[in-house]
């Protein structure tokens, strides 16, 4: 029996980097899409998350399509050599010791993020987190149609999403004694003000602002926040 829920935001709070946005260059350094192109659309995208003024669908049709034209084993092939090549050298030592702390103590631990399962569900488990809450890239006869199942994990859906998952287990946000959730983006807000114990972690400008104003818990796991 679980008596504390620790929620960890992945991209700019476990990892220094957005995992959705170096899969994008990633593909392009891979010849999978037009690298000059998909940057810039994609860069267009990340200012506008960084603003809080992103269309999460609009988004997600864009990062989802370049799935749906790859073969599953081709796609699974290429996803392992982003592990090795990309994420594991970003996986830093004060991320992984506070997930392990929370473990130690007992917590159920979940990764809460608006990147697509896909690209995150390895990443998680690369972390030791066997629960993963992410955007789900929808599936037919096991290959990805572009499109998205569910609600986009993204600031208000994370609160639904996660609500969602624990009544897969019986539980409900009032089963824990502590809820903490660990982010760096102000897209955050909600999640954030809906858990016991919010800490912005390597936090925005704009979430540093909105964490000291609420007294909220600060956290940097890494050099450069």
């Amino acid at each position: 029996m679980y008596r504390n829920l620790a929620l960890f935001d992945l991209d700019h709070t476990l990892l220094p980097i957005d995992s959705d946005f170096e899969w994008g260059e990633f593909l392009g350094r891979k010849g999978v899409v037009a690298i000059d192109a998909y940057r810039a659309q994609n860069a267009v995208f990340y200012q506008q998350y960084s603003a809080g003024t992103l269309d999460i669908f609009a988004f997600l049709q864009f990062a989802l399509e370049p799935l749906a034209r790859l073969d599953r084993r081709r796609a699974e092939d290429l996803h392992r050599d982003y592990m090795r090549e990309v994420i594991r050298p970003q996986i830093r030592p004060a991320a992984q010791t506070l997930v392990n702390d929370h473990k130690a103590m007992g917590d159920l631990c979940a990764v809460v993020t608006a990147t697509n399962a896909f690209v995150t569900a390895p990443i998680a488990l690369a972390f030791g987190v066997e629960h993963l809450v992410a955007t789900v890239p929808a599936q037919t006869d096991g290959a990805f149609t572009g499109a998205v199942r569910g609600t986009p994990c993204y600031r208000e859906g994370k609160i639904v999403r996660v609500a969602e998952w624990l009544e897969t287990m019986g539980r409900s946000w009032g089963s824990f004694e502590r809820i903490t959730f660990y982010s760096d983006s102000h897209n955050d807000l909600a999640l954030l003000s809906h858990v016991t114990d919010p800490v912005a972690t390597n936090a925005d400008g704009l979430l540093q602002a909105e964490a000291a104003r609420r007294g909220w818990r600060s956290l940097a796991l890494f050099n450069d926040h």
